[in-house]
């Protein structure tokens, strides 16, 4: 089966919506919400969702198939994070997101985040999603059943 994917990796988004984010709230910040020193718990945000990205790349690397989106997986993996959602490294990035939106502590990055959140979702994760049927069949429709596409 060929996989077609969008041509920007999904980082690169995440780097958008980082840039996007500062250049908002330093040239538009519309109302500060959080002030010092409550917009530092962005911060342990920030590194919880860095932790999620990292660690489920990691675990992907550590059972022997390709986090790159498009590649095909070798095996339906199960465990750690993968318990919990179907998406941690995506899950990951909009956590980041949301912390950095947190440490800036003003509404007007706040508008990034449901639309990096649609971009994932709808160029990736619904792609792999149809990919990860197709290549497994009924394990991963059992997966599905019992591991939610985010967290919910």
């Amino acid at each position: 089966m060929k996989t077609s994917i969008p041509r920007i990796p999904p980082p690169i988004h995440l780097l958008v919506g980082l840039t996007a984010m500062i250049l908002l709230s330093s040239f538009v910040p519309i109302g500060h919400w959080l002030v010092f020193p409550w917009r530092y718990i962005g911060i342990i945000i920030i590194v919880l969702g860095f932790s999620l990205a990292i660690g489920s790349g990691m675990f992907f690397r550590k059972f022997g198939t390709d986090p790159r989106p498009g590649n095909r997986a070798s095996l339906i993996i199960i465990k750690g994070p993968f318990k919990f959602t179907r998406n941690p490294m995506y899950l990951g990035y909009i956590t980041i997101l949301i912390g950095i939106s947190i440490l800036l502590g003003t509404f007007s990055p706040l508008i990034v985040i449901p639309i990096i959140f649609l971009i994932l979702h709808t160029q990736f994760v619904l792609r792999e999603e149809k990919w990860m049927e197709e290549w497994f069949g009924d394990p991963y429709l059992e997966y599905k059943k019992k591991t939610p596409r985010w967290l919910i």
